[in-house]
């Protein structure tokens, strides 16, 4: 039986782990954290198109209990203007519609369904570097430990060392010019019904937030923010500040946003957003690029976890029916290229929306509630109606199995 290293334990890995043995491999998971690093306090959405594909592993009971549906999102400008609603995808054929939930609860429901199906995960393994080997590909990892295996999936996120391994000049991510700070703040009332998210383009920032089935308020927010932060920056900057510094900027909105943020218990913290445009090498030497290893897309998209879930996948088809690897890659950047480098471009002009001038603010919206009218329907008919077919088979000319 053939083997295969996957590298992360995010949420790419363990749900390529999963596709990787229905397709007939043995696949052992390396995570380089200690411990479950879970980015506690972030949350995501996971669109209708994710979900799907992870019901065409069977494990799409895995995000049933740990999130709630968000099926709509309503937009409007900083004076309290509506300038449109969209649905975040069209539901599935059981009513089944996008969920927001948080990033720890997904990332520990995704292991625990990888172990339950005896599928190895090993934390504290950082890797250092990987390089073909007669037969395979083998893994060298920080506590002087190796692992050699038929092939090595990278599914290790922005900063992909198998990246740098598959092509050691690959370009850096790019740093998006807007910042992302959020939090959960207590039941509270914010004139909206559970489940729908308002998305405000504020004057100086952009705000979202949600309401839980508790009535908490899910939340995040976008400073602008031109030149990116050195390392360490923003975390030393501290949460006063970083609550002066939202206050600020939503003071002269017409929204609910200072009443949420003095409502939130706790630390806040900023970070930076990145992207990849578009990834020179995405395989090599039998090693492969899956999630943001090779695509990654700023938040504003909705559709990161989705595109990661999609491409395991894609992946494991490939590999159950094109034997030799480097075809299978191939196979697998053909169905896999063109839809992501889309997302990751529709997901940079929202960020740079988020962080108008005065003159493209009165412009943007103007123009919005056009835009959102059509891009509702393309959504609906290309992103989030999007259906691999397990089943169906791949060949090497050929992208097969979509709806």
């Amino acid at each position: 039986m053939r083997t295969a290293l996957v590298i992360g334990a995010g949420i790419a890995g363990p749900v390529a782990a999963v596709a990787l043995q229905r397709a007939g491999l043995t696949p052992t998971v390396y995570e380089a954290h200690e411990g479950p690093a879970d980015e506690v306090g972030a949350f995501l959405t996971l669109q209708v198109n994710g979900i799907d594909a992870l019901r065409t592993l069977g494990i799409g009971h895995v995000v049933s209990e740990i999130g709630f549906p968000t099926p709509r999102m309503r937009f409007r400008s900083g004076t309290g203007k509506l300038l449109g609603e969209v649905s975040t995808g069209a539901a599935l054929p059981d009513g089944t519609v996008g969920v927001t939930l948080r990033r720890s609860d997904l990332y520990r429901a995704l292991r625990d369904e990888a172990r339950r199906r005896g599928i190895t995960i090993e934390h504290g393994r950082r890797l250092t570097d990987a390089r073909a080997v007669p037969g395979g590909v083998r893994a060298e990892f920080a506590d002087g430990t190796t692992a050699t295996a038929d092939l090595l999936v990278g599914a290790d996120g922005i900063r992909s060392r198998v990246r740098r391994a598959i092509d050691p000049a690959a370009a850096p991510a790019r740093y998006v010019p807007v910042l992302n700070i959020g939090g959960f703040a207590p039941a509270l009332d914010v004139g909206t019904a559970p489940g729908g998210y308002e998305m405000i383009f504020g004057k100086r920032a952009f705000f979202g937030h949600v309401v839980a089935p508790d009535g908490a308020v899910w939340w995040f927010a976008n400073p602008p923010r031109r030149s990116e932060p050195a390392p360490g920056e923003l975390a030393a900057l501290g949460t006063a500040h970083w609550r002066a510094r939202l206050n600020d900027l939503f003071a002269g909105d017409r929204t609910a946003a200072c009443a949420i943020i003095a409502a939130t218990p706790g630390e806040l913290e900023a970070w930076a957003t990145y992207d990849l445009p578009s990834v020179r090498h995405w395989h090599r030497d039998r090693m492969i690029l899956i999630g943001d290893a090779a695509h990654a897309t700023s938040p504003a998209s909705g559709q990161g976890a989705s595109m990661a879930i999609e491409d395991a996948v894609e992946l494991g088809r490939c590999l159950r029916d094109v034997p030799e690897p480097d075809a299978a890659f191939a196979a697998y950047e053909r169905l896999r290229r063109s839809r992501v480098e889309q997302v990751v471009a529709d997901g940079a002009r929202s960020s740079n929306a988020k962080a108008a001038g005065p003159v493209v603010r009165v412009l943007r919206d103007a123009l919005l509630p056009i835009f959102l009218r059509r891009q509702g329907d393309r959504a609906a008919a290309w992103l989030h109606g999007h259906h691999i077919d397990w089943d169906a088979p791949v060949t090497t000319t050929a992208g097969a199995g979509h709806r």
